[in-house]
């Protein structure tokens, strides 16, 4: 029994560019090729049936990408409150421990 013969989707596209161009007809492209004209058909049939997902996928790769930059403008705030507490609680660590001495802890667990 013979495997069955696999092709790659930029050889049937220039395939069914070829047939959409019609200066061969679709017999004389399949005898050239040794691909059965009714595969070619179904290729341009699927071909043309799926055109619109071309325009269709680069409108929600930019929807996408808008996303991602927006999500990245607030993982860059967040980044900024994040840094600005963090150098808040240093801060009033030190305060604490200027006040009340290094070895005191207080009710809420801090320790000095």
């Amino acid at each position: 029994m013979r495997k069955r013969r696999e092709f790659s989707p930029e050889y049937k596209a220039k395939i069914v560019l070829e047939m959409l161009r019609e200066e061969h007809t679709v017999g004389e492209i399949a005898s050239r090729e040794s691909v059965s004209a009714n595969q070619l058909v179904n290729w341009k049939r699927e071909f043309l049936e799926n055109a619109g997902r071309v325009f269709a996928q680069n409108r929600l790769e930019k929807e996408a990408e808008k996303k991602i930059r927006e999500l990245e403008e607030v993982e860059k705030a967040y980044q900024a409150k994040v840094g600005q507490l963090t150098l808040e609680v240093d801060f009033l660590k030190g305060a604490y421990k200027k006040l009340h001495g290094s070895g005191w802890d207080d009710k809420s667990g801090f320790k000095g």
